[in-house]
């Protein structure tokens, strides 16, 4: 496929442009890309160097992105590229987050929309996730293929790290049903040492947005690292902005490090550590706050925030028990406001 021109962008003299995908608002002259590595100014226009050029698909469950209350038990197509916006320590998928600019080459496989929404109604999905790396830097190409998506009644899912700018939301909000967003940290200086970029307030604007203005399905994660951001202060914080900003039912991944890339001198989360964020949590209100990478936890159940009693038991990325019926508690009919299927 040819580069195509992107969207969200100015021409500036001396044929340079200025990208407003993101809050990094790159200017790049002539030759060069942004930051993300992946939009290539070619003589003053602003190309994406990606479109319909896949690094990673696969059938997944929705649970493994992790999404608990969008579609539960449910199978999506799960689909990646190559860069990022953000350059994070301890990324599990630095291999093609971190490709830059002519290293993509001819890595990858291209797929175009329909024929990805194809592959999924082939595989029996019931919608698309762009994940694995940022989906935002995709954005010519998951735009086109949500609208596909929402034709053929797919279920849409950006896994993100959140960082990306308002007219964005604006132009895909139609088509996008979940924002699986990745709030990392609570304070400029944690939010740095993770991922090399600042403003991590954008992140929060974001997903405000996103949830109130378009109504997607918001779900939170935070990789709780040893010594950067597993203190009270930014858990507490976090914990606080979701309940006042996105409400008591959105549910809150408290997941468990483990060393990696640059970061892989630290030791992996204590689970003492992630019960501790999950009590943080619940006692800041929140209804649902599930502990992640700890196989056989009981904090990666569902419990009723009225009677407590179980409504979802999983195991890993599949489910053994589901007490939910018609968006209510199968016990005491409280309705799950936040569930959506």
């Amino acid at each position: 496929m040819q580069n195509k021109e992107a969207l969200f962008y100015e021409k500036l003299q001396d044929k340079k442009v200025q990208c407003h995908l993101c809050p990094w608002e790159c200017v790049v002259l002539d030759g060069k890309i942004g930051v993300c590595g992946v939009r290539k100014n070619e003589d003053g226009k602003l190309y994406t160097l990606i479109y319909g050029v896949v690094s990673s698909l696969a059938l997944d469950p929705i649970e493994k992105k992790p999404l608990f209350h969008f579609y539960p038990g449910s199978m999506v197509m799960s689909v990646g590229t190559f860069g990022c916006n953000m350059k994070c320590g301890h990324c599990q998928n630095w291999e093609i987050s971190g490709v830059r600019g002519l290293d993509i080459g001819d890595r990858g496989e291209e797929i175009s929309p329909n024929q990805l929404i194809e592959i999924a109604l082939e595989k029996k999905a019931a919608g698309i996730a762009w994940t694995y790396n940022e989906p935002s830097i995709w954005f010519e190409y998951t735009l086109d293929c949500a609208k596909f998506a929402k034709e053929k009644g797919l279920y849409t899912v950006f896994v993100t790290n959140g960082y990306i700018n308002k007219p964005a939301l604006d132009a895909i909000g139609p088509y996008l049903d979940a924002f699986c967003v990745d709030i990392k940290a609570f304070s400029p200086e944690a939010f740095k040492k993770l991922t090399k970029a600042g403003h991590f307030e954008k992140v929060l604007e974001a997903t405000e947005y996103a949830k109130k203005r378009w109504n997607m399905h918001i779900e939170v994660i935070t990789n709780v690292v040893p010594t950067v951001n597993d203190d009270n202060f930014q858990l507490k914080g976090i914990a606080d902005w979701i309940k006042e900003h996105l409400g008591a039912d959105t549910p809150w991944h408290v997941t468990r490090f483990i060393p990696y890339h640059e970061f892989k001198d630290l030791p992996p989360t204590p689970v003492k550590t992630l019960e501790k964020a999950r009590k943080i949590g619940m006692d800041a209100g929140l209804n649902f706050v599930y502990i992640g990478n700890v196989s056989g936890h009981p904090g990666e159940n569902t419990y009723c925030p009225k009677c407590k009693k179980l409504l979802i038991e999983r195991a890993g990325f599949s489910i053994s028990q589901n007490h939910t019926k018609d968006h209510k508690c199968g016990f005491c009919n409280m309705p799950l406001l936040s569930f959506k299927n």
